[in-house]
C-alpha cells in the first residue's frame, strides 16, 4: 500500500460517536453503553469514526496500530496485535492461489505475540481500554477463552475483574504468571456450559459495585475482534473475497462485516464485501441450523440436548447457546448483507485440518481455528470459493502448544462453584461476600 497508509504518531483518545442501529440514534460514549437509549428493539449500537481512511500507527503498540478504529481513550501494557501473511504450504495442498492467513496467537517467528494464544486479547485490550466511569468491577462470563484473555490483561493493567467460566472448562485458564488479586473466578458446576456462565454473570452484575462487560453489545469488544480484517486488509491491500472463521456466538464474523463495511467507506481497498465462510463444530450446530432455513431467529433448543451436545465437542469455545444472531445488526443481518455460508466440521475432521496446518504451516492451532481450517478444506472440496479468489482465514488461536513449551504454566483454579440449580438470592450473596 501506499506509504501515507503508515504513521508515527504519539496515542491520542480516538474520537468518535455511538449510532443505534435500531433507530440510527448518534450519541456520545459517555458511560459504557450497551445499547440504545431509546430502547425502541433488540439492536447493537456501532462506533462511528471521525477518521474514516485508516493509518496504522506503527509507533503505537500492539493492536493499538489500529487506534484510528477502536473506541478507546488509553493504551494499556502487553497489546499483541494479528498478523497477516501469504500462505505457501497450505495454499499449495488445497490449489489456492491466494491464501492469507491472519494468524492470533503466540509465533514470535512471524512478530505474534498473543500470550493467551487467541485472538480474545483483541476484544480484551479493546474493551478494557475504552471510556469507563465506573470504579467497580467488571463481569465476565466465558467458555474459556476469552476468560483467559481477560484476566491476563486485567491482572496486568490493575483491573477489577470477575469471571465466571463452566467448570469443565476451568483447564483453559492457564497464565505464565500468577494472577493479581484484582482478578476473581467462579465456576458453574460440572456438567454446565457457557450459557449457564453467562447466568451466574448475569446475577453477579445485579449487585451493587459490578457492571458487565457487555459481550457482543460492546462496541470495544467487536472493534478489536475486527482488528483480524484491519490486520488482512492493510497487509493485503484489498478487501477479500471470502472469509473463513469458526464462530460460537458469531460475534467475530459480525465485527468482521462491519470492519469490511469501513473499509467501504475508506475507498481504498475495493467495494466488495467478503462472503462470510463460518463454522460450527458438529454436533453443536444451533446456528447453522438456524441459518440454514434463513430463520431471522434461533431455533428452540432443549437444554439438555444442548448440554449433552456442549460435550461432545473438542472446540468448546463455539458453545454459545444464546448468540447475537437474530437482533438488529446481529449475525444474520451480517449473513443476509454480505452473502456467504455455515459449514459444520467433526472432531476429527477439525484433528486432521489442525495436523496439516502444522504441518504445512509450521505451528499448532487450538480447537476453534481447527474447526475453520477444517471448513475451509470442504469449501474448496465443494467448490464453495473460487481458486483464484483472495481468501482471508482468520486463525482465532495459535501457538498455545509452543508457548507452554517455552514457559513455566500457571493453572488458576475458581474461588467458588455454584451448582446449576442454585437459589439465585443465595447465588448473589454468596458473590457479594467474596468482596467484602
Amino acid at each position: 500500500m501506499a506509504s501515507n497508509l503508515y504513521s508515527m504518531t504519539e496515542f491520542l483518545p480516538t474520537k468518535y460517536h455511538l449510532q443505534s442501529l435500531c433507530c440510527g440514534a448518534s450519541y456520545p460514549d459517555t458511560n459504557w453503553e450497551l445499547q440504545c437509549p431509546q430502547l425502541h428493539q433488540p439492536s447493537l449500537i456501532r462506533a462511528i469514526y471521525d477518521v474514516r481512511q485508516l493509518k496504522v500507527h506503527a509507533g503505537n503498540p500492539g493492536l493499538y496500530k489500529f487506534s484510528d478504529w477502536l473506541p478507546i481513550e488509553r493504551v494499556l501494557e502487553g497489546s499483541g496485535a494479528p498478523v497477516t501473511y501469504k500462505s505457501e504450504g497450505l495454499s499449495k495442498l488445497l490449489g489456492l492461489d491466494q491464501l492469507y492467513i491472519t494468524f492470533n496467537g503466540y509465533w514470535p517467528e512471524r512478530g505474534a505475540f498473543m500470550k493467551s494464544g487467541t485472538f480474545k486479547e483483541c476484544e480484551a485490550y479493546s474493551v478494557c481500554a475504552r471510556k469507563n466511569s465506573s470504579n467497580g468491577t467488571m463481569v465476565v462470563a466465558s467458555a474459556g477463552n476469552t476468560a483467559r484473555a481477560f484476566a491476563r490483561v486485567c491482572s496486568q493493567n490493575k483491573i477489577p475483574l470477575l469471571l465466571t467460566i463452566p467448570l469443565d472448562n476451568i483447564g483453559a485458564l492457564w497464565f505464565d504468571h500468577p494472577l493479581d488479586p484484582c482478578v476473581r473466578i467462579i465456576a458453574c458446576e460440572s456438567g454446565g456450559d457457557y450459557f449457564d456462565a453467562i447466568y451466574l454473570s448475569n446475577l453477579a452484575v445485579e449487585l451493587e459495585g459490578f457492571y458487565p462487560e457487555g459481550g457482543a453489545k460492546n462496541v470495544a469488544r467487536r472493534d478489536g475482534m475486527g482488528t483480524t480484517v484491519l490486520s488482512a486488509v492493510t497487509t493485503i491491500g484489498k478487501i477479500p473475497d471470502y472469509y473463513f472463521q469458526a464462530i460460537g456466538s458469531g460475534t467475530g464474523a459480525i465485527a468482521a462485516w462491519e470492519a469490511n463495511l469501513r473499509f467501504l467507506e475508506d475507498g481504498r481497498f475495493g467495494s466488495n464485501k467478503m462472503k462470510l465462510m463460518l463454522s460450527q463444530n458438529a454436533p453443536f450446530l444451533p446456528i447453522k441450523e438456524a441459518w440454514d432455513l434463513r430463520s431471522p431467529a434461533m431455533l428452540p433448543i432443549d437444554d439438555g440436548m444442548a448440554r449433552k451436545q456442549v460435550t461432545e465437542i473438542n472446540a468448546k469455545v463455539l458453545s454459545n447457546r444464546k448468540p447475537p444472531y437474530g437482533l438488529k445488526g446481529g449475525l444474520y443481518d451480517a449473513l443476509m448483507d454480505a452473502g456467504g455460508t455455515i459449514l459444520a466440521a467433526t472432531n476429527q475432521e477439525a484433528g486432521k485440518a489442525a495436523e496439516l496446518f502444522l504441518k504445512y504451516e509450521g505451528n499448532d492451532v487450538e480447537p476453534a481455528a481447527a474447526v475453520a481450517v477444517a471448513s475451509l478444506i470442504k469449501a474448496v472440496e465443494e467448490n464453495l470459493v473460487e481458486k483464484n479468489g483472495v481468501i482471508m482465514l482468520n486463525i482465532t488461536g495459535g501457538g498455545l502448544e509452543k508457548f507452554k513449551k517455552e514457559n513455566n504454566i500457571n493453572y488458576q483454579a475458581p474461588e467458588k462453584i455454584f451448582a446449576l440449580d442454585a437459589d439465585p438470592l443465595a447465588t448473589k450473596r454468596e458473590i457479594a461476600g467474596m468482596f467484602r
